[in-house]
C-alpha cells in the first residue's frame, strides 16, 4: 500500500501521508513529474528529501509506484465529502439529528461504485459517518477501499467499537487522518442515561483506552444537553486527557426530517451565540452522500438530492445550481434586515422553521 499521496486540491497540489496531520504543498511541476514517472523507477531525489524532512520517512531505493499514489485531476473539483454508511446506531440519544435510526443502505457493489465516483470527483478528504459507522456490516470493506483509492479518512464515531480487534487492526495498519469521538457524559450514570442504553459508558471508555494505546489521532465533540450539562467541565477534561483538541456542541438542531423531537433535549442556558454565516462552498467544493448514494449539498440541505448510483459522476454537475437555490433567503427570511449577521444558513433555518422551533434557538429576532 502507498506511503504517500500526491493529489490536486482545489487550486494547489499536495503531498500527504495517510494518518498524519501535516502535509506539504508542492509545485505543479513536481506533481506533473510524479505523474510522468514510471512506477518502476526510483523515487525522485526531491521526493526522498521531502519525505525525510516532513515525516522521517526513508524512501531511498524505493520505487515510485510503491511509495506514492498519484491522484489524477478531476473535472469536477470536489475536495471533500461526507458519507453516511447507514442511519442505524447502537445508541438511542433523544437529540440525534437523524431522527429514525434505520439500518438501511447500499450493497457492496454499489458502495464500491460510490467510492470510485467520489475518487473521480476529486475527493481527497472523506468523512465516514452515520448513524454509527463502526457497527455497519461493511465498514471494513468501505474503509479499506477508500484508503486504497487515496483518500484521507476521518471517522465520526461514538467510540463504542474502537476496542474491536479487527477494526483496531485495520485502523492501525491503514491509519486514519482523524477519529472524531462524541462524548455524552463523564460518569456511567449520566452517559448511559443520555444514550438510553445500559453499558455504553464502559464500552466508550474501553474504546478510548484501546485507541490511545494504538496511537490513533483522536479529537472530540463534547455534546452538552439538558441531561448532562452538569458534567460539561468533566467532559472537557476527559477530552483533553485522551485527545489533541475538542469542540463543544450545545445548539441542538431539528432532525433531517425537520422533526422537533430532538429539540426537547436542548439546555437553554447553554445556547451559544452563533458567528455570522458568511457563506460556504456546500455543493461546490464538497458534498454529502446518504446511505443510498444520494448526493446533497451537505448533511442539512437534503431537500434536493442526486442519485449517484443511477446517474454516475455526471450527476454531480447538478449540485452547484441546487446549492445556489437552497441558499437563497426565502420564506420568513426573505428581505430580513438582519440576514447579513444571521448565524445559520438558509437550509438550517428552514429545518428550524418547519420544526416550529423557538425563534430564539436560531434567529436573531427571537433574542431582541
Amino acid at each position: 500500500m502507498h506511503e504517500l499521496i500526491a493529489s490536486p486540491f482545489l487550486d494547489h497540489h499536495l503531498l500527504l501521508r495517510p494518518g498524519r496531520q501535516q502535509g506539504l504543498k508542492i509545485p505543479t511541476s513536481k506533481y506533473r513529474e510524479l505523474q510522468q514517472t514510471r512506477v518502476d523507477q526510483p523515487c525522485p531525489s526531491w521526493l526522498v528529501d521531502a519525505a525525510h524532512r516532513a515525516w522521517a520517512l526513508d524512501l531511498n531505493e524505493r520505487r515510485t509506484g510503491e511509495a506514492v499514489l498519484v491522484r489524477q485531476p478531476s473535472l469536477y473539483g470536489y475536495a471533500r465529502a461526507s458519507y453516511e454508511l447507514n442511519l442505524g446506531c447502537n445508541y438511542d440519544c433523544p437529540f440525534c439529528y437523524l431522527g429514525r435510526k434505520r439500518f438501511e443502505g447500499l450493497g457492496w457493489r454499489d458502495r464500491a461504485r460510490l467510492l470510485r465516483i467520489m475518487r473521480d470527483a476529486g475527493v481527497l478528504w472523506l468523512q465516514l459517518t452515520g448513524g454509527e459507522p463502526l457497527i455497519d456490516p461493511l465498514f471494513l470493506e468501505v474503509y479499506a477501499l477508500a484508503y486504497e483509492l487515496g483518500m484521507m479518512l476521518t471517522i465520526s464515531t461514538n467510540g463504542s467499537r474502537l476496542h474491536n480487534a479487527t477494526i483496531l487492526d485495520l485502523l492501525t495498519r491503514y491509519r486514519p487522518y482523524r477519529v472524531v469521538v462524541s462524548i455524552y457524559g463523564a460518569t456511567e450514570a449520566t452517559y448511559d442515561r443520555v444514550t438510553q442504553r445500559r453499558g455504553t459508558f464502559k464500552l466508550f471508555r474501553r474504546g478510548l483506552a484501546a485507541a490511545r494505546e494504538a496511537g490513533l489521532p483522536l479529537r472530540f465533540n463534547v455534546i452538552v444537553v439538558e441531561q448532562n450539562k452538569h458534567e460539561e467541565a468533566e467532559m472537557r477534561a476527559l477530552a483533553d486527557e485522551f485527545g489533541d483538541d475538542h469542540h463543544v456542541y450545545s445548539n441542538i438542531s431539528p432532525t433531517i426530517h425537520s422533526g422537533p423531537e430532538s429539540l426537547t433535549s436542548q439546555s437553554t442556558e447553554h445556547l451559544r451565540a452563533r458567528t455570522p454565516f458568511t457563506g460556504c462552498n456546500a455543493g461546490v467544493t464538497h458534498f454529502h452522500a446518504d446511505p443510498f448514494g444520494r448526493a446533497s449539498i451537505c448533511k442539512v440541505g437534503r431537500d434536493e438530492q442526486v442519485d449517484l448510483i443511477a446517474e454516475g459522476i455526471e450527476g454531480l454537475s447538478q449540485l452547484p445550481p441546487i446549492a445556489d437555490k437552497l441558499m437563497l433567503r426565502t420564506g420568513g427570511c426573505s428581505g430580513c434586515a438582519l440576514q447579513g449577521s444571521c448565524g445559520v444558513c438558509r437550509p438550517l433555518a428552514k429545518r428550524y422553521q418547519e420544526a416550529n422551533a423557538p425563534l430564539a434557538s436560531y434567529c436573531q429576532h427571537g433574542r431582541r
